[in-house]
């Protein structure tokens, strides 16, 4: 077979180099080779629709003039002068004809009904490693497979789109290319009804499967299981083909036939909205990757479920329509199936959700709307910075034991970790651990921009956020500067030494300036600082997606030692708190090991954090005295300061904001005049960007 193959394509071959494809094509088609070559010329007649674009002039010319009609698409154009060589040659038109019978009717149909477009492993990892082998090994064109060879023959974006605009006259004359001098021997080669039918009873079993499931069943209202719509719609679906006993020969669907179906597709809209509610409990109880994607597949498989039933049911002229369009509905999924970023959109998506909602309900917490919050988040901020310059000279006293550098990455994360969670507790913050948080609430305000209202809304909110953070980071800063600076000059006076070298102080400041590396370790910083939201956010929808909080309130040994009260406050402790705790240490520990990761394999990269390199520069002028104030290496660190502070708060931001934005459903928005509105409040109050304007003075954006 392999050799019959090989001679069939070396002849393919000779006659493409010498301009004559379509001919040879046509001249070459067998309906007694073995399928592997029959598959292959089919291939390459369907690459020859559309390849290179249009025919030449003449050969186009030609066609067009023939029928009097143009084309949509270039592949029209081309699939007519096709079936006129074929019209002009009968010798051509009766082996092309057999030759695609043949290949219909050996083929298997049923996974391309049924499977084109669907994922065939049962969870996400293995459907993406599925898809990726896609992508590296297409299938062979041996295999009695229809959704292989529509893979193989189908590999264009368009394909689907000139498939379905195929004008009248083209339907018609490949329906009677196809029923060219059928003999007695052919004439069962079209079975596609009762491959409808097969391919509707297997979808029909993977739906009530997955729907029956453990993970979908107890995620539905406490209901019997006899009484979900999964349960009956095995028997709906054996109704219709019992009723459908003489249907398909001919003659209209009878009334019984149309009672089963429309009973069969009120059971498929009660799975749809059973599946509604599945996505409704996620939504609240917290969110896993595996069940949506479940999930998902089987909403793809009701909707593919509905297709094939229309094609099923048409009758006469509506028939071939009915066809076409479905075959233009498995171009698309299956060149959908093809996308990783497809799959992972539509399986992440509702998780990306529940994490940035989980972070707007944190981050709003964090913007000041009034002046006691405002006056409130500053107290805050000077404690963060109170304890930041503690952890200044642990970093310093760390780096200066000069260990080996994953010992001493992991001692410094565990010097952040400690911080950050003494901060939390304490109910501190540090500045640029918030716009990661704050991004999810602003964007939440995006969905009433379309009106005034909305749109003031909106403007209050970015300008809060936008005072807020200047208000961290002040607070922050009178904090961390001074209290660095009393701590070295404490040291020198009382004990006469300098808790670090003024080598090392001197290499600190170089090691800041904007002329380094510094604004790109900055930005990296920025990204830790966003990542650290996502885990803070994927801890609570782990929390809640497991229900611990009602395993350790109900918990036997729990409630032995604490008694039923003290079990139940452990459980809120920590449902409260278990967000806080995984992103602050999540963070400590990233800004400790990340560097010294990199730095195994030989990848530059520091922590350039605004907070702890301020308190650094504090502490090397300390050392330093009055005339570090000459020098340049200073003025450049306090630049790459600025640098830090931009690069720190906007990378996170962003981040933050575009994963937000991503994960809803949000209408376009105009943006000019978002940024006209943002700006129009700002130039008449500029003062509302460092401290809250009283609120009979608010300026209306519009």
């Amino acid at each position: 077979m392999l050799l019959t193959l090989r001679t069939y394509w070396r002849k393919w071959r000779v006659s493409r180099h010498a301009g004559q494809q379509l001919d040879a094509l046509l001249a070459h088609a067998d309906p007694t080779a073995p399928l592997g070559v029959r598959n292959q010329w089919l291939i390459e007649l369907a690459h020859w629709l559309h390849r290179g674009g249009s025919l030449p002039d003449e050969l186009r010319h030609d066609a067009v003039e023939a029928t009097g009609k143009g084309a949509t698409f270039p592949p029209h154009t081309r699939l007519r002068y096709l079936l006129q060589m074929l019209e002009r040659n009968p010798a051509w038109r009766l082996a092309v004809a057999r030759t695609l019978r043949s290949i219909i009717h050996e083929s298997d149909a049923m996974s391309l009904l049924c499977d084109t477009g669907m994922p065939v492993r049962s969870g996400f990892w293995g459907a993406l490693v599925e898809r990726l082998e896609t992508h590296l090994i297409p299938p062979p064109p041996t295999r009695r497979d229809l959704g292989a060879l529509f893979t193989l023959m189908f590999n264009s974006a368009d394909d689907a789109e000139w498939v379905v605009e195929l004008p009248d006259d083209l339907r018609i004359a490949l329906a009677d290319l196809l029923q060219f001098e059928v003999t007695g021997d052919e004439c069962d080669w079209n079975r596609f009804a009762q491959d409808l039918m097969a391919a509707m009873h297997n979808l029909v079993s993977q739906i009530g499967s997955t729907g029956l499931s453990y993970a979908v069943r107890t995620r539905l209202a406490e209901v019997r299981t006899t009484e979900l719509p999964f349960y009956r719609l095995s028997r709906a679906m054996q109704a219709v083909e019992d009723a459908a006993q003489d249907f398909g020969s001919g003659a209209p669907p009878s009334q019984r036939l149309l009672q089963q179906v429309n009973y069969f597709r009120l059971v498929l809209d009660d799975c749809r909205r059973a599946i509604g509610e599945v996505y409704a409990h996620l939504d609240d109880n917290g969110v896993s990757v595996e069940i949506v994607f479940q999930v998902e597949r089987m909403r793809t498989r009701i909707r593919r479920l509905e297709r094939l039933l229309e094609a099923w049911l048409a009758t006469g002229n509506d028939a071939l329509q009915a066809r076409i369009s479905l075959l233009a509905d498995l171009i698309r999924a299956n060149r959908a199936s093809q996308s990783v970023a497809s799959l992972a959109r539509t399986s992440f998506g509702l998780l990306a959700r529940k994490v940035v909602e989980r972070s707007a309900e944190t981050g709003e917490h964090y913007i000041a709307k009034d002046r006691p919050a405002y006056l409130s988040m500053l107290k805050m901020a000077a404690g963060g910075g109170l304890v930041t310059v503690a952890t200044v000279y642990l970093k310093f006293f760390i780096v200066g034991a000069h260990l080996q550098p994953m010992v001493e990455g992991l001692l410094a994360g565990l010097n952040y970790a400690a911080s950050f969670l003494l901060m939390h507790f304490c109910h501190f913050t540090l500045a640029t651990k918030q716009p990661a948080m704050t991004a999810p609430a602003i964007a939440g305000k995006l969905d009433g921009v379309h009106t005034p209202e909305g749109m003031a809304a909106f403007v209050d909110e970015v300008i809060a956020l936008v005072r807020t953070q200047a208000a961290a980071i002040f607070g922050n800063l009178a904090l961390v500067f001074p209290g660095c600076l009393l701590i070295q000059w404490l040291a020198a006076s009382a004990l006469g030494v300098d808790l670090i070298s003024p080598a090392k102080a001197s290499a600190t400041l170089t090691s800041f300036s904007l002329l380094g590396w510094t604004p790109i370790y900055a930005a990296l910083t920025g990204v830790l600082l966003w990542f650290s939201s996502v885990l803070s956010g994927w801890a609570d929808n782990w929390f809640a997606f497991h229900r611990l909080g009602d395993v350790l309130a109900y918990n036997r040994r729990l409630r032995f030692v604490f008694g039923d009260r003290g079990a139940a406050r452990l459980a809120a402790f920590c449902r409260e708190h278990v967000s806080g705790v995984v992103g602050n240490a999540g963070l400590g520990l990233m800004l400790g090991l990340v560097p010294a990761i990199f730095t195994a394999f030989a990848l530059p990269f520091e922590v350039r954090h605004v907070t702890l390199s301020i308190g650094a520069i504090a502490a090397a002028l300390g050392v330093l005295g009055p005339q570090a104030l000459d020098m340049r290496a200073l003025w450049l660190a306090v630049s790459g300061i600025t640098s830090m502070a931009i690069l720190n708060v906007g990378v996170s931001f962003m981040l933050a904001f575009q994963m937000a934005l991503r994960s809803r459903s949000l209408r376009p928005v105009d943006r000019r005049q978002i940024h006209r509105a943002i700006w129009r409040a700002v130039w008449r109050n500029p003062l509302c960007l460092i401290f809250p304007i009283a609120p009979k003075a608010k300026i209306n954006p519009e």
